[in-house]
């Protein structure tokens, strides 16, 4: 389950029969990898987000007409713009759909694809060289720090930023899944990033 709070859900099916509603599809890439932070705080995963032109943290992606074109197909076309790189997406990579929470009449449908360190080092070259949403749709790919060190740092301080409409949700919900991190592990990232929000705000409690 990626949908958050009390999103009303559906099955990729009943989704699409649903009439008078806009679709937006996004995607999680991620892959393994084996390099360390300083040479000695593992890594362990690489996870895509990138930066919006709008400031706010987000998956690539985008609007899609399910009219003209099936949900995966506008996905790929969407990561080609924005990636540069044509990333093949399957129904089977395919994980919820559900009302957004941000706009009415829209559906989010999100999608998880594993990828080696090298495709994913390959997108990042492209997101940057050939894509043409580069510096304007999309300002930057951006690795989700899955590490914890001194004082809040890693991901808590990576959740306490501002994230586009359930992402956040879809994020921590996919580490998760696919056991990225453990329920302890999220949870304390989770915890530490509400004191940081609360202290940036001047909200001791």
């Amino acid at each position: 389950m990626v949908c958050a709070g009390m999103e009303e859900q559906f099955t990729r099916e009943d989704a699409l029969r649903r009439e008078g509603y806009r679709h937006a599809c996004h995607i999680m890439l991620y892959g393994d990898s084996s390099a360390k932070l300083f040479g000695k705080i593992p890594i362990k995963h690489i996870v895509l987000m990138q930066m919006r032109f709008d400031g706010l943290l987000g998956f690539p992606g985008g609007l899609v007409n399910p009219s003209k074109e099936t949900l995966e197909a506008g996905l790929s076309r969407e990561l080609h713009e924005e990636v540069g790189v044509a990333v093949p997406v399957g129904v089977d990579n395919h994980v919820s759909s559900c009302l957004s929470p941000s706009c009415p009449q829209l559906i989010t449908h999100f999608y998880i694809k594993k990828m080696t360190e090298a495709e994913l080092r390959e997108i990042e070259r492209a997101a940057v060289a050939a894509a043409t949403d580069h510096g304007l749709e999309v300002l930057g790919m951006v690795r989700v720090p899955l590490y914890f060190l001194k004082n809040g740092g890693g991901l808590p301080y990576f959740l306490s930023h501002s994230f586009i409409s359930n992402s956040r949700a879809q994020l921590l919900s996919a580490l998760q899944r696919c056991r990225l991190l453990s329920q302890g592990e999220l949870e304390k990232a989770v915890r530490q990033a509400e004191q940081m929000r609360r202290t940036n705000s001047g909200d001791p409690h």
